[in-house]
């Protein structure tokens, strides 16, 4: 990152999952030890705590297409502002999740950082899912399916208007990595959106490297940086067993830790956050683990 001091801020949110658990991310990557292991490499650590979330078991579930929204909603409206506040104090937000609703707050947070010096944030978006469902469209209601569409503009509007304004990012800005696992009406969206997607084949057929340079270019162009969302699913589940919705045939360890590195080397990263760890389902926090490596590399860390 561009900044010397980081700003650590917990999401224990799992209202937008289908899968109880990844609540407890933020937790297992504070065990992981990420605080003492990214000062390592020479930043000045801030860690603001968790955001205040509801828990499901003192509330209705609502609307079945779109679950527990008002809470999502209230939950990343307290993040944006943090996120804000944050990059305002001139500290880069570094986010724990959760699931990957949290990313609907983490982004207008930056989003609203850079409108005011009218500037533009662009989006990397690293998973194995699009995230691109509408509650019209999506077959669980789970929102954890939704937030990169939000972030584009798409979606109920207590979500894409958080902070006043939409959509938080232009899709040309965008950049899906990794993706393999995409609801049938959900394709369109992603099809017609304006985001460059990169599925696993193009991984497959031209090699990791060359999709994270064009994907690199993409959220780079005329932006004044831009922010990395990772699910830690993009990760193949041999490699990361525990998240919230596991999908074979993704990136190797290897892979996972060259997107981090190049990401590292653009050098405009702003801010990040992590998402869909799961504790519950996982082997002694090796996903956790896993996720602190992976951040790592992408603030700096290098083999030599």
């Amino acid at each position: 990152m561009n900044r010397s001091h980081i700003a650590i801020i917990g999401a224990p949110l799992d209202l937008g999952a289908g899968r109880r658990g990844v609540d407890m991310g933020p937790s297992a990557m504070r065990v992981a030890n990420i605080n003492k292991r990214i000062a390592a490499l020479g930043y000045e650590i801030e860690d603001l705590g968790n955001v205040p979330v509801e828990q499901p078991e003192s509330l209705p579930e609502g609307p079945r297409h779109a679950k527990y929204l008002p809470q999502i909603a209230a939950t990343c409206q307290r993040l944006a502002v943090m996120v804000e506040q944050a990059a305002e104090e001139d500290k880069a937000p570094l986010m724990l999740g959760g699931d990957h609703s949290i990313a609907i707050g983490s982004v207008a947070g930056m989003a609203r950082h850079f409108r005011k010096k009218k500037k533009r944030l662009g989006l990397l978006w690293i998973d194995a899912h699009a995230d691109m469902n509408t509650p019209q469209t999506s077959p669980s209601g789970n929102v954890h399916g939704m937030p990169l569409a939000c972030c584009i503009g798409l979606g109920p509007e207590e979500l894409t208007k958080l902070l006043g304004f939409s959509p938080k990012v232009h899709p040309r800005n965008v950049a899906l990595v990794g993706l393999r696992d995409v609801d049938i009406l959900e394709r369109p969206h992603v099809r017609g959106s304006g985001v460059r997607a990169f599925t696993m084949r193009d991984i497959d057929e031209r090699g990791l490297r060359a999709v994270m340079e064009q994907a690199l270019g993409i959220v780079t162009d005329g932006t004044a940086g831009f922010h990395a969302s990772l699910d830690m699913d993009y990760v193949d589940p041999q490699y990361a067993p525990g998240v919230g919705t596991p999908v074979r045939g993704g990136a190797t360890y290897r892979e996972a830790h060259l997107a981090m590195e190049m990401i590292c080397d653009a050098g405009q990263m702003v801010s990040m956050d992590v998402v869909e760890v799961n504790p519950v389902i996982d082997e002694v926090n090796r996903t956790a683990d896993l996720a602190v490596e992976l951040v790592m590399s992408a603030l700096g860390k290098k083999i030599l």
